[in-house]
C-alpha cells in the first residue's frame, strides 16, 4: 500500500548500542527478539539495515557506539550513521533503501520513546508502509519536569500508536517478531 511505489521490505535495526541500551527495559529479552528478527528477515531475504547514532557523549568507533556483541551484521549488510533521532535525517538510509526496492520497513532497536519512534513516523511521513516488531524495542525510563514515565509504558504507548494506523496511501501495524516476515 506504500505511496513510494516499491514493493519490498527492510528490516531496521535501530540504535542496538552498548550505551544506547545499557540499563534499558527487558533489555536481554529484547536483544534475544531482535536476533531472532535478524534471522527471520535474512531467512525471507529481506535487508537487514543497521543503524547507529553518534553524538558528542557517544564518539564513532568508541566503545559506546559499538552494537552490542549479541547482534552481529553481516557482511554486506548497510549500515547507516546518523546524528539526529530520526534515521533518515541527515543520512542515505532513503538512498540505501531506495535502492534496494524497499517501500515497508519493520523497525526494532533503541530506544523506543527517541530514535524509534522518529525513525518510524518520519518513514510514515515519506510514504512507507510501517511495522513496529512490539516485542524488539526498548528504552529506559524518560524524566521530565520532576515526572518519570516508566520505560514499559513507553514502550506499550508506541505499540498502541502504530497497531492499525492508517493514513492516505500507507499504513502503519505493530506485531511481534514470531508473526513477522510471512
Amino acid at each position: 500500500m506504500t505511496t513510494l511505489g516499491r514493493t519490498k521490505s527492510a528490516l531496521l535495526v535501530i540504535d542496538v548500542q552498548n550505551q544506547v541500551v545499557d540499563g534499558a527495559y527487558n533489555k536481554d529479552a529484547v536483544i534475544a527478539q531482535i536476533n531472532v528478527a535478524v534471522a527471520k528477515a535474512r531467512a525471507a531475504g529481506v535487508p537487514v539495515v543497521w543503524v547507529q547514532h553518534s553524538d558528542e557523549w557517544m564518539a564513532i568507533n568508541s566503545e559506546d557506539w559499538q552494537i552490542v556483541p549479541q547482534l552481529v551484521p553481516a557482511e554486506g549488510e548497510a549500515r547507516v550513521r546518523k546524528l539526529y533521532r530520526n534515521s533518515f535525517e541527515a543520512t542515505d538510509l532513503e538512498e540505501v533503501l531506495a535502492g534496494l526496492g524497499v517501500g515497508h520497513v519493520y523497525v526494532c532497536g533503541a530506544q523506543t520513546n527517541n530514535c524509534v519512534r522518529f525513525t518510524g513516523h518520519g518513514a510514515l511521513d515519506r510514504g512507507y508502509d510501517v511495522t513496529l516488531l512490539m516485542d524488539a524495542h526498548t528504552t529506559t525510563d524518560y524524566s521530565f519536569s520532576d515526572q518519570v514515565v516508566p520505560a514499559e509504558v513507553l514502550v506499550r504507548d508506541l505499540n498502541a500508536s502504530f497497531s492499525g494506523e492508517e493514513l492516505p496511501g500507507r499504513k502503519a501495524d505493530a506485531v511481534l517478531v514470531a508473526n513477522a516476515f510471512q
